[in-house]
């Protein structure tokens, strides 16, 4: 039982491990993945991660190709849109659903979250991790904090798109500012103006999308069949 609850627990590190390099763009879209010289990154054999690859296939942040490998997907526009779909829905109505009185404690804790994200020169995977913090602090605000999970899970894609954004289109203080006027609108009640701050914000990833496309075509699905070929080494044409 020990030995199995030790393949479970490694599994678990490699998956979390490598979904987290594809979500950071460690592992960059298109890049070709070696099983083998992942274990040997990673210090493990070759089954868990496999297995994590596999796991990965099924979120579409991999694809395996049958006799050519395995492959970090592009960012597939189609999973964005689902993805801020799904984020909107469950943002929106947990706004619907802020009680008269907000919890002062949990207002504080963005407060504090909103000064972090004011720190000048703020690197983007710091940013980025208050962003999460951040949308999950209004959602703990409605009670409906557990949603977060079921979000997170479906917006591989998303948070993809979205650093791109960070790093090249819509900057962290832009963000910044749009969660501003977010929290602003939910503390003065005001929940229209909050509706559309949060829609305004969520809808932004679409046009750094766009932009990112044009001058990065390679990052992205391309609506027609895109198969890696082998030549001296394996390449995504």
């Amino acid at each position: 039982m020990a030995e199995e609850r030790r393949k479970r627990t490694n599994r678990q590190t490699v998956y979390e491990t490598l979904r987290r390099q594809v979500l950071t763009m460690q592992l960059q879209p298109g890049a070709a993945l070696s099983e083998n010289e992942l274990a040997a990154t990673l210090g493990v054999s070759r089954t868990p991660v496999r297995e994590s690859l596999i796991l990965l296939a099924e979120e579409g942040l991999v694809q395996v190709f049958p006799q050519v490998g395995s492959f970090v997907s592009r960012v597939d526009p189609v999973r964005v849109a689902d993805a801020q779909f799904l984020r909107e829905a469950v943002e929106l109505t947990a706004l619907d659903e802020l009680p008269a009185e907000l919890d002062e404690t949990l207002l504080a804790d963005l407060d504090e979250n909103l000064r972090r994200q004011d720190v000048p020169g703020i690197e983007v995977e710091d940013f980025f991790t208050l962003d999460e913090e951040f949308h999950l602090g209004l959602l703990r605000l409605s009670g409906h904090a557990a949603a977060w999970a079921t979000v997170s899970a479906a917006k591989g894609h998303l948070d993809r798109a979205r650093r791109l954004g960070l790093h090249d289109a819509t900057p962290p203080a832009i963000n910044a500012t749009q969660h501003r006027a977010i929290l602003t609108a939910v503390r003065s009640g005001d929940l229209p103006a909050a509706r559309s701050a949060m829609r305004l914000h969520l809808r932004a990833v679409f046009a750094d999308v766009e932009r990112i496309r044009e001058r990065s075509p390679e990052l992205f699905a391309s609506n027609g069949a895109t198969t890696p070929v082998r030549r001296n080494i394996v390449v995504w044409d």
